[in-house]
């Protein structure tokens, strides 16, 4: 666990500095009349990974943190088949957005990761499932004007933009 936390903390702190290089590409600051740059959010949004990541290794030398001082193996097999379970969902998820779009596979990802792995109730399930999709699209295709991929579905969305664009 101890070396786990330090190899993973050192590899998303080089992945870090590399999206920050990258997204200098674009502009990362405000843009007067036009808003942040294309750049911006991946920018600082990596920037504070970085940090984060300054913060573990910190307290990975300091011994601050539980996993810094466990001597306990990474991964038990009961690990193993969440993590399995885990990816090969997102993998379906990221596979079915070239299909059904972000706004159709986010929902099914979700009602499989928190109905039948979180085990939570109908109720809260349902509410994520619907409010998540519904606020990614106000946030990206309206406010942040970004479309995201959309599949087959994208003929329903055509009277949404009709009203909001």
């Amino acid at each position: 666990m101890r070396v786990a936390e330090l190899v993973m903390a050192l590899v998303l702190a080089v992945f870090s500095i590399y999206l920050m290089w990258k997204s200098t590409e674009l502009p990362i600051g405000w843009l007067p009349g036009e808003g942040p740059g294309g750049g911006a959010f991946p920018f600082w949004l990596s920037l504070g990974m970085l940090a984060c990541c300054i913060s573990i290794i910190v307290r990975w030398v300091a011994k601050a943190s539980p996993p810094s001082r466990s001597t306990e193996p990474f991964m038990t097999p009961e690990t193993v088949k969440w993590f399995l379970l885990v990816a090969g969902s997102l993998t379906a998820m990221i596979a079915l957005i070239h299909v059904i779009g972000v706004y159709g596979a986010v929902p099914l990802f979700l009602v499989y990761y928190v109905r039948f792995l979180g085990r939570h109730g109908w109720a809260t399930t349902l509410t994520l499932a619907l409010c998540i999709p519904v606020a990614a699209f106000f946030f990206f295709e309206i406010a942040l004007k970004k479309t995201l991929p959309k599949g087959f579905t994208e003929p329903l969305f055509y009277p949404l933009y009709d009203i909001f664009l």
